[in-house]
């Protein structure tokens, strides 16, 4: 057992390592939840069967004759959606921390790239019940593809096997979820730990005195052994109090009102509410994901000295430029809901340009003004100025998601719990 935990980590770590603070052990925890989700996908496959005839009879028999069935089927539920959560909080920790540049650049692509691997492995299992949420759900995440410019509907009818879902997507989408996609993911989290071991392990703030190295048994080892406790307990307590949801059988001719794509791409389909989808289904999200893997290759000039949000200016301007994407990107959706659609207001124009460059340009003119009359005072670095547009888009993005899931309802209005 000593030589495996010393294949993972070094014989001695930093003391400054050990703080909670740096990692929040979120690396440690996804690898363990990829792990689970390997083995009760696999405990899952005995009973289930991957057509649509018999698929959603598969798992009401799991749910009602299996002894746990109901209780692996939730732990595999609800670790699908604890990974993506904490995989995307450990993504924003390794860019807050700065460990995303020189030797780290590499990692960083690969993170990126697991972290879409994540997504898509619980996008392809949301479809494996068979029943209405999961099929609408996916048919309307599947039709955004046909948004795409040149080959999107071809592209669109070569994953779903057709014009609709049938058969074929069920069989594909399995195919995906419970071969190509675990191997790929417990392959690539193997060599991105690997990779990080390479680099040194953590990365720490710079200090001008070396800091102590102790043992990495047990100081290390016993936290993650704690970490991995806590977060064991909350999944089987998640798993035995909340049941994965499983609606009526699906009904091709019955549609539900609204119709949602699984939470992860709820941002995405408010996305589409504002704009047009060649903007919101393709230009948007091409162009922050090449921001995101162009990051690392910036020359910035000086190195990142470790620490959180860079200095207290960087902290400062990420404060203030969340809560401006958060105001602005509410004011947009209100605005287009209550006040004005640029489609209605100027008829007989490409709706490309008033449903697209116009409201871009809109949002553009916002982004600069904000640019001049705060962050260009500050005088921020480089740097600092990269992370505050980096803020930005996730927070608008959070922002765009939560609308989509909680306050989007018949007919996808706006739609609120309270009266106002």
């Amino acid at each position: 057992m000593r030589s495996i935990f010393l294949h993972l980590h070094p014989v001695k770590v930093s003391e400054s390592a050990l703080k909670l603070d740096r990692t929040f052990g979120l690396g440690g925890m996804a690898a363990i939840l990829i792990v689970i989700q390997i083995f009760t996908g696999i405990m899952l496959r005995f009973y289930y069967v991957p057509s649509p005839a018999s698929a959603y009879d598969s798992i009401v028999y799991l749910k009602e004759h299996v002894l746990f069935g109901p209780f692996i089927r939730n732990i595999h539920y609800w670790s699908g959606v604890f990974l993506l959560l904490i995989a995307f909080l450990h993504f924003l920790r390794v860019f807050f921390t700065g460990a995303y540049r020189g030797v780290r650049k590499i990692n960083w692509l690969f993170g990126l790239f697991l972290l879409l691997l994540i997504v898509f492995s619980n996008f392809t299992g949301y479809l494996l019940p068979w029943d209405q949420l999961a099929y609408w759900a996916i048919t309307v995440s599947t039709n955004i593809i046909g948004y795409l410019p040149l080959g999107g509907t071809a592209l669109h009818e070569m994953i779903v096997g057709g014009k609709e879902l049938n058969a074929g997507t069920l069989q594909n989408f399995f195919t995906f979820h419970t071969a190509l996609f675990p191997l790929l993911l417990l392959t690539l989290v193997i060599y991105h730990f690997w990779r990080v071991r390479k680099a040194g392990g953590v990365f720490l703030p710079q200090k001008s005195e070396k800091d102590e190295m102790v043992p990495v048994m047990p100081n290390l080892v016993f936290r993650e052994f704690i970490v991995a406790l806590l977060l064991l307990a909350v999944l089987f307590t998640s798993a035995a109090l909340f049941d994965a949801p499983l609606l009526e059988k699906a009904n091709p001719a019955y549609s539900m009102n609204p119709t949602k794509a699984p939470w992860y791409f709820a941002g995405v389909q408010e996305l589409l509410m504002h704009f047009h989808p060649f903007f919101a289904a393709f230009l948007i999200p091409l162009a922050v994901i090449i921001f995101l893997a162009w990051i690392p290759f910036m020359k910035f000039g000086q190195e990142h000295n470790g620490h959180w949000f860079i200095s207290d200016l960087g902290k400062q301007s990420s404060t203030v430029t969340a809560l401006f994407a958060v105001l602005v990107t509410l004011s947009g959706i209100l605005f287009n809901a209550w006040v004005v659609n640029f489609e209605i207001l100027i008829p007989g124009i490409p709706a490309i340009i008033s449903n697209g460059i116009i409201p871009l340009i809109i949002l553009t003119v916002f982004m600069m003004g904000f640019y001049l009359f705060y962050l260009k005072k500050l005088a921020l670095t480089k740097a600092e100025f990269v992370q505050a547009v980096f803020v930005f888009i996730i927070a608008a993005f959070i922002v765009l998601t939560l609308t989509g899931i909680f306050f989007r309802g018949k007919d996808m209005e706006l739609s609120f719990p309270w009266k106002i």
